[in-house]
C-alpha cells in the first residue's frame, strides 16, 4: 500500500484528530476501515461492469428464473406480479411467464391445470416494463410457455407492442442479419421467445402489414419422456388433437403436434427462437443461429454425463436453456453449477426458493456489476475447444487459492439453543467442475457467536478458477437435530481480493445480516500459466 493510499485511509477513518494529524491510525479508526465496504471479499471493481459486452448473446451466462410468476409451489400455491419485480431486481434478465386462454379474450398467466391462481396477461407485462431496467441496462427476455389459441396471442402481440412500445425488438437489426446481437447492441431491448413461423428475412418483409387473424399452423416433433411439465401439458398448444404417436421397434419414443401460432405474435420473435431439443446431430445440420432449446434437468444431466464434450460445442453455438423437472413440485433447485459448467447460458431457477441453488445464483451474478451478463470463458466460447468439465484439462497448470479463517464477528445467535450461545464452526465449499468441488470446515467454537475465533488456514488446488464459486459458510453445531444454519456468503473464485478481508453474511432468505461477517486473510493466487486462461477475469492487482 502506497503511503499516499495509507494517508487517505486515515484521514477518512480516524476518528481522533490528534492521531489523524499525526498520519496515524488508532484501534478506533482501524476497526472503522475494517468494517468498511473498502474491505470486503468481494473486488469493487467486480461490482461493475468491466468485462466485453459486445459479444454474441451466445457468449453469455444470463440470469435466468423459472415459473417467475410463482412464489410458492408448483401445484397450490399463489401467482403474483412481485414474483416478476422481485426476480427483476435481483438482476434476473430471462422471466419465463406460462400463458393461457382467459375469460372476456384476455389472456392470463398461471401454471396450467393446477390450482395456482390466476394473473392477467396484461398486468405481468405492466409490472415487468416498469422494473425491466431498474438494475440492469441490459436485454430482459421474455420466455413464453404460450398455450393460446390464436386469437388470444393476438391479444398478447398488441399487448407486448403498446405497453414496451421502441423497446420491443420487433425485427433484426441491419447489422446482425445472420448472427446474434450483443447485450451492448440491445440495451434496454425487450426480446420475446417462442414459437416463430418463417424466416427472418419474411417477418422483415412483412413489417407494417396488417396480420390481423393470420395463423400458421406447423408439426413438432418431441420426445415425450423428457420434456417434464412441458410435455404434460404440451398436447394443450392444440385443443381436441391428440397427439400422433411416432414409434421406434414398436415403443413410443418421440410424439408428433400441431402447434398454430398466430403470425402477429410469431413476428414479434426475432433472435430467440424457440425450437423443441431433437439431438446434437440435429441441431449441427438444422438449428438457425437465431433458435433456442429449452432441455429439463433430467435429460441435460445426461447428455452431460455422456457427451460433455458435445454438449459444450453445443451451448458454444445456441443458446440453451435448463429448466427444472416436473416432479420439483414443491418449487426445489437443482444445482445450477453442472450445468454453467457446459456453458448453457439460461440455467432457469424458482427464485423464490432459498437455499444452495439460489446461493451459488446470486453469488456467480454479483459479478460485472450485477448486470445479469457474464462473459463465458475463452474455453467455452472457442469454436476449437477441447474443454470438458468432467476430465481435468490438459497442460494444466492449477492454481493455488489459501485462505486463513481468523474470526467471526457478531455471528447471529442460535435459535436452538436455550443460551442463544451458538456453538459456531465454518465450512468453506468450493463449487466447480467436478475435480474442483470440495469443502473444508473449522473446528466448533463453543458457546461463542459473538467473537469466535478459529485462525485456521485451508488451502484448494483449483482446475478451473473460472468457473469456480466460494461459499462460506456459518452454521451452528447440533448434535441430535443436526447443524443450523446461521449464514452464508458466496462470490466468483476470481472475484476474490487478496489480504485482510471482511466476509459480509446473508440469511437463508438472501438477507442482510450486518454486521455479522467473517473476518480472514487471502493469498495471492497466479492466475496465468495455463491454457484455460482468460482476459475476463476482473482484474485488480495481486
Amino acid at each position: 500500500m502506497s503511503q499516499n493510499i495509507a494517508f487517505e485511509i486515515i484521514q477518512k477513518y480516524e476518528p481522533i484528530e490528534e492521531v489523524k494529524r499525526a498520519h496515524r491510525m488508532s484501534f478506533e479508526g482501524f476497526i472503522r476501515y475494517m468494517g468498511s465496504s473498502e474491505c470486503l471479499i468481494f473486488k469493487p471493481d467486480c461490482g461493475r461492469v468491466y468485462q466485453d459486452m459486445t459479444q454474441p448473446l451466445n457468449d453469455y451466462f444470463i440470469s435466468s428464473s423459472h415459473n417467475t410468476y410463482l412464489i410458492s409451489d408448483q401445484l397450490l400455491g399463489p401467482s403474483d406480479l412481485w414474483g416478476y419485480v422481485s426476480a427483476l431486481v435481483k438482476g434476473c434478465r430471462c422471466l419465463e411467464i406460462d400463458c393461457w386462454d382467459g375469460s372476456q379474450n384476455e389472456p392470463v398467466v398461471y401454471h396450467g391445470y393446477t390450482l395456482t391462481s390466476k394473473l392477467l396477461f396484461k398486468t405481468v407485462i405492466q409490472a415487468i416494463h416498469k422494473y425491466a431496467f431498474l438494475t440492469s441496462d441490459y436485454p430482459v427476455v421474455l420466455s413464453l410457455e404460450n398455450h393460446c389459441s390464436p386469437s388470444q396471442q393476438e391479444v398478447m402481440a398488441d399487448t407486448l407492442q403498446s405497453v414496451f412500445g421502441d423497446a420491443l425488438l420487433s425485427d433484426m437489426l441491419d447489422d446482425f442479419p445472420d448472427k446474434l446481437p450483443s447485450p451492448e447492441v440491445l440495451k434496454f431491448k425487450v426480446l420475446v421467445r417462442n414459437k416463430k413461423i418463417g424466416t427472418l428475412r419474411e417477418t422483415h418483409e412483412r413489417k407494417g402489414s396488417n396480420k390481423h387473424g393470420q395463423v400458421e399452423e406447423f408439426e413438432e416433433i418431441y420426445q415425450d419422456e423428457i420434456k417434464g411439465s412441458e410435455t404434460l401439458i404440451g398436447s394443450e398448444d392444440n385443443p381436441g388433437k391428440e397427439d400422433e404417436i411416432i414409434s421406434v421397434a414398436g415403443l413410443p419414443l418421440f410424439k408428433k403436434r400441431k402447434v398454430k401460432v398466430a403470425l402477429a405474435l410469431s413476428d414479434l420473435v426475432i433472435y430467440t427462437k424457440a425450437e423443441k431439443f431433437r439431438s446434437f446431430q440435429h441441431s449441427r445440420l438444422y438449428q438457425q443461429f437465431n433458435e433456442s432449446n429449452s432441455i429439463g434437468e433430467t435429460e441435460a444431466r445426461k447428455l452431460l454425463k455422456l457427451r460433455a464434450h458435445e454438449f459444450v460445442l453445443h451451448t458454444r453455438r445456441f443458446i440453451t436453456r435448463i429448466y427444472p423437472k416436473a416432479t420439483r413440485t414443491d418449487s426445489s433447485n437443482f444445482n445450477p453449477q453442472e450445468f454453467w459448467n457446459i456453458g448453457c447460458q439460461m440455467v432457469a431457477l424458482n427464485f423464490q426458493t432459498p437455499g444452495l441453488p439460489m446461493d451459488l445464483q446470486n453469488g456467480k451474478f454479483l459479478d460485472n456489476g450485477g448486470s445479469g451478463y457474464i462473459l463465458k470463458p475463452q474455453f467455452l466460447r472457442d469454436i476449437k475447444t477441447q474443454f470438458n468439465p468432467n476430465k481435468p484439462p490438459n497442460q494444466s497448470d492449477p492454481v493455488t487459492l489459501t485462505i486463513r479463517l481468523i474470526s467471526g464477528i457478531q455471528l447471529p445467535p442460535s435459535n436452538h439453543s436455550s443460551s442463544n450461545k451458538a456453538d459456531a464452526l465454518v465450512i468453506l465449499e468450493l463449487f466447480g467442475v467436478p475435480n474442483d468441488q470440495t469443502k473444508q470446515q473449522t473446528r466448533v467454537i463453543k458457546r461463542n457467536a459473538f467473537s469466535p475465533r478459529w485462525n485456521e488456514t485451508f488451502t484448494f488446488i483449483i482446475q478451473v478458477p473460472e468457473l469456480a464459486l466460494m461459499r462460506f459458510v456459518v452454521e451452528s453445531q447440533g448434535l441430535i437435530t443436526g447443524n443450523e444454519f446461521l449464514g452464508q456468503y458466496t462470490l466468483p473464485v476470481l472475484s476474490m481480493n487478496k489480504g485482510y478481508r471482511r466476509v459480509p453474511l446473508f440469511s437463508k432468505m438472501g438477507e442482510s445480516l450486518e454486521p455479522a461477517s467473517l473476518f480472514i486473510y487471502v493469498w495471492p493466487f497466479n492466475l496465468f500459466g495455463t491454457k484455460y486462461r482468460t482476459g475476463i477475469v476482473c482484474r485488480v492487482p495481486f
